[in-house]
């Protein structure tokens, strides 16, 4: 798995977690060991600029994912999962701050970071949350992913509850 991470916050992050969750979810989900996925994370002003362009709207946001090759997890019967670019996932670590400390589990900037770009991951498969039986989907499997990787790496402590919206 190629994963590239590109710090231009001017924040300090575990880039390092940000790898490996990126690279367990993926796993996880059986994408293709060659498929590529870029991580960025950038300021407050980068990320509110890219979510005006793109979302049309104000202000910055946490987590932002913009699909390539738009690959899907395989089914279960597939022997060979398909291979390519996933695409960029953009992170900002000041809203993550501020999401981590207003969650009802209060957690660090980096276990937000972790948890959003599992939620990036998952938006670059093809999952969404408009819909509450879609949410429903995506957040479980993004709890099961997170929980999964804290779990291997011998993390204690409740897992960060989601705070994406």
């Amino acid at each position: 798995m190629s994963i590239d991470v590109n710090n231009e916050s001017g924040t300090e992050v575990d880039e390092q977690a940000i790898l490996d969750i990126a690279r367990y979810a993926l796993a996880r989900m059986r994408i293709h060991p060659l498929s590529e996925l870029s991580v960025i994370v950038v300021d407050t002003d980068a990320m509110e600029q890219l979510h005006i362009q793109w979302m049309d709207l104000p202000g910055p946001t946490d987590v932002m994912s913009f699909p390539m090759d738009e690959l899907r997890p395989p089914a279960k019967d597939e022997d060979e999962p398909p291979q390519g670019l996933l695409g960029d996932i953009v992170l900002c670590p000041e809203v993550a701050t501020k999401q981590g400390t207003e969650a009802p589990t209060q957690h660090s900037m980096d276990e937000e970071l972790q948890l959003l770009t599992v939620h990036g991951v998952l938006h670059l498969l093809g999952y969404d949350h408009e819909e509450p039986d879609e949410k429903a989907e995506m957040f479980g499997l993004q709890a099961a992913i997170v929980d999964g990787w804290r779990a291997e790496k011998g993390l204690t402590g409740p897992s960060p509850a989601p705070t994406v919206s």
